[in-house]
This record gives structure tokens, sequence and C-alpha cells, in this order.
């Protein structure tokens, strides 16, 4: 059968799922398929003018299965256009899945470059991976490579761990980092070089575990940012050490110089981006203004998704723009164009004191949130705030001053086992917290990107109001401000339902 006919057979298997939906949990404004599982991010890329966004996705089912490319697009990061499925597996290369991968603009053609994935027993989960292409000009129909694979195997001294391609051009040539594994179980990412990205050649590897750093990475990327070099990836098998390393598997990063002439990266120590619950293969686009712009999948493997229930499972985090400071850590911010979002806005107060509980009662669900404490005019131990729905549901976002940790407590809502995830977070003047809350996430970006948590939750009731607290003294709010935000998802719905 041809490509064509496994994408058809996936959009009606989608279409009738998307009828069945319930839409308790369904995002106002993130990324999120029309039914079904999701899980990576693949594929960010700029062309013809428009932002692309490609995701992993099982269109027959809410739970993982043989992965497809679901396929977004925008012109502005905020409001999004389900596209047709771009790849369907089935042909003898990628027949049990188009796994995960990315896209570039081939002087006019958009390029998916993704891993083939095919079980020799799929009982005891043995496998081989290849490297594979596929092409377009209008950016919605893809074609397979007629010559695929492009990189049939790994290179000798790996496992058969070899997947997720992250593709860029330096200079006049083409670089692919991938996600590996040595035989003895170190997790690594290694590097190929191509001039037409169909032939590539092997340059050996990029940077590896010392044993410490799990027996597989998984998406990597690969870039230069605020002169240094980056390399982002997502280890499976890290040990937690008491409050870092706490979800199933990481996302993080090194930081280092990098020489292209002998492939010779050095770099620092190994640092996680994100420190809530849900945030895992963060892939990475340079946009047209410069920016280096991150997007996660928002969940995490082998976690609770209630959503399933609901016939669907797994979105993507914001927009969020990169930076390096001055001690090479990575900061993570909203694209400026979430502002876009932002409709009513609720002023709740400025330079006012709390001693112990200011409450204002908002009950919209999807909002953004900004609280600035004044930590020179306080002699609180902690200061936070709480996001109240239903009859007993809280989300609680405290920050301990003295010992400078930043923590996000969902156990009350939806994460009743291992709910609380702490960030380090340095005891500056100000305090400030950006919020962002749909109807089953929270994203808190702290004091301009320099921690960041993000969860999923899953309150029970609807939103009832906001607290924010002192303990163990007053503090000095300078400024409390909410913003509801626009749903999206249901602007683009209706206008469909007018068009028809």
């Amino acid at each position: 059968m041809s490509t064509l006919h496994f994408i058809q057979q996936a959009a009606e298997a989608l279409q009738l799922s998307a009828q069945k939906l319930n839409p308790q949990y369904r995002p106002g404004y993130h990324i999120a398929a029309p039914a079904n599982w999701i899980n990576d991010p693949n594929g960010l890329v700029q062309f013809n003018g428009e932002y692309h966004v490609f995701y992993q996705h099982h269109p027959y089912d809410e739970n993982w299965g043989p992965m497809h490319w679901g396929h977004v697009k925008s012109t502005d990061l905020v409001h999004w256009e389900h596209c047709p499925i771009a790849l369907a597996p089935g042909d003898e290369y990628d027949r049990d899945g188009c796994f995960s991968g990315s896209a570039v603009d081939d002087n006019g053609v958009l390029t998916l470059v993704y891993t083939g994935h095919h079980y020799t027993d799929k009982a005891k989960d043995l496998f081989t991976q290849n490297q594979n292409i596929a092409v377009s000009r209008d950016g919605i129909t893809f074609e397979k490579y007629t010559s695929n694979p492009v990189i049939a195997e790994p290179p000798a001294d790996s496992a058969h761990h070899f997947r997720d391609p992250k593709v860029w051009k330096h200079g006049d040539t083409w670089y692919m980092v991938l996600g590996n594994a040595t035989p003895d179980g170190h997790g690594r990412v290694i590097l190929y070089h191509s001039p037409d990205l169909r032939e590539w050649t092997y340059d050996g590897v990029l940077a590896a575990s010392d044993g410490t750093l799990g027996f597989m990475w998984e998406c990597p990327d690969f870039f230069e940012l605020d002169g240094r070099h980056v390399l982002l990836f997502s280890p499976q098998g890290m040990e937690r050490e008491e409050e870092r390393y706490m979800n199933l598997f990481q996302t993080g990063y090194l930081v280092g110089e990098y020489d292209y002439a002998t492939n010779d990266f050095r770099h620092g120590e190994f640092r996680e981006m994100d420190y809530g619950h849900d945030f895992y293969a963060v892939q990475t686009l340079l946009d047209d203004q410069g920016r280096r712009i991150a997007i996660g999948w928002m969940d995490m493997w082998e976690s609770d998704m209630p959503t399933k229930a609901h016939g669907w499972a797994g979105a993507l985090t914001l927009p969020r723009v990169l930076n390096l400071d001055k001690d090479g850590r990575l900061l993570m911010n909203p694209v400026p164009e979430m502002n876009l979002l932002r409709q009513t806005q609720h002023q709740l107060g400025t330079a006012f004191t709390v001693n112990d509980r200011h409450h204002e009662v908002i009950t919209e669900s999807l909002l953004e949130i900004r609280a600035v404490f004044d930590l020179t005019h306080s002699d609180a131990e902690k200061v936070g705030l709480t996001l109240h729905s239903g009859e007993a549901d809280e989300t609680v976002i405290v920050y301990d001053i003295a010992a400078g940790k930043l923590t996000l407590d969902a156990s009350k809502s939806g994460k009743s086992q291992d709910g609380v995830r702490t960030a380090p977070l340095q005891h500056e003047e100000l305090l400030t917290l950006r919020i962002f809350l749909d109807r089953s996430s929270i994203e808190v970006f702290a004091n301009d990107g320099r921690a960041t948590l993000t969860s999923r939750i899953y309150p029970t009731g609807e939103a009832t109001g906001l607290d924010l607290f002192a303990v163990g003294g007053e503090t000095l709010v300078q400024e409390w401000t909410c913003w509801t935000l626009k749903d999206v998802w249901k602007d683009a719905y209706d206008k469909n339902e007018e068009s028809e």
C-alpha cells in the first residue's frame, strides 16, 4: 500500500476519535493533537513565512503506538492550525514507526529527517533504527525519499539505540546529531555531516556519559547561543539525587566551546532545563528574528494521564526563547507573542503588604499571572501563591527565601503521588513569578527564566480563586496582575464552523 493510503487511513481514524472527546482538560492555547496520543515535538522550522511544529503521534489510540508525524502551523506562535498528518509508517525502512527527527528548509524544499523504527522481536523490545528523509514544496504534503534510508545503520561501536536526528547547516555543510548508546550502556550524542542531506559521513562522538548520565541520550539538539555552544538532550536512566533528577527521565544541557574542524566540544556540567513534572524531549529552531525558540513535550513517560479516559493524551509546552546568562545557565522565557492571548486584565494590587493570605476570586481557567514580591521588605520565611479549584483542589507555588528554593506542589491537583517538585533559585531583591495556567497545565517562570517548573495538573472542579501568602512574617507585594487568556482552539473551531 502507498504512503498516501496510510495517511488517509490515519486521518479518518483521527476524525472519528475527535468527535468523541471529553473537553474537560483540553488545552486552550497549547499544541495538542485533534485526538489520541502525542509525545515529542519534531521538526520545529520556519518555512514560507510560517512556523511549523510536527510531533510524535498515534492517531488510532490514546496510548502510545506506531508513531506518525502530526503537524500544526502558525504565523505567530500563538494561533495554531492543524494540518494533515505528515508521515505515516508502513515502508520497509519505517514499518513500525516514524520516530522523532527534525526539519530544515533546503532551498525552498521542506525536508523532514526522521528515524525509521522496526522491531526484530517486539516481545523482547529488540529493534533496529535508521535515518530517513521526506520532502515537500508546499509544506503540507510530503514524499519519502525513494532511496531511504540515508543512514542505514549505527556506527560499529554502538548499541541498537540510534535515533532522533537534529539537522542544521553550518557554512555549506549539513550536520546531524543523533541520540545513541554504547553496548555497555552509556548514553552519548554522535555527529555526521553531509553536502546534500542524502550522503552522510560519520564524524564521531560529540559528547558522552561518564557513567553517571544514563544509558541512552534521546532527542539531542546542538546550536550556538550567545557566543557559546549548547547541547540539549534527554538522558534516560539517571538516578534521583535528593531534589535533582526527580522524573523518570530528564532533559538538560551542556554548555561549552566547539571546534567544527576537530569535532571537539569542551563543556561544563550537566544541568536540568526545567524542574517540573512534565518536560521532556525539547527541540529548538532559530527563527528569522535570530531567536532560539524551544518547545518540549508537556508530559512524562509512565506518568498518570487521566485524559486517556477522555480520548486523548499529551500536549506541548509554550514556545520559549532561550538565552544564556553570564554563568552559562540557560534562561527560558515565553515568546513575547504570548501577550496576544491576553484579554481581560485584573489589576489585583500594587505595593501592598501580605502577612498571612490575600485572596482574590478569579474563576477563569486560562490565565496568565504576574506576582512580584519585594524581598528587601520582607521578614517572611516563605512567600508564594495558591491556585484554588473545586472544593479542595489547590496548586501551590512557594519560595523558601533562606534556602533559595522554588517549589511547585501539585499533590492536591491530580498528582497525589510524588506531587512536589523543587527548583534552585538564588535569593534576589525581587521574586518575580510569571505563571501560565491552562485547563490541565501550569508553567512557572521565575526571575526572568532563571528557574522554570512545568507540570500537568488535573483539578476536579472549576477555578475558584487565587491567594498570595507569606509564612513566618510579612512581605511587600510590588505587583499582582492576572489576565484571562484567549482559547485559540475554540476560536479556530468556531471559525471552521462558520465557514462550513
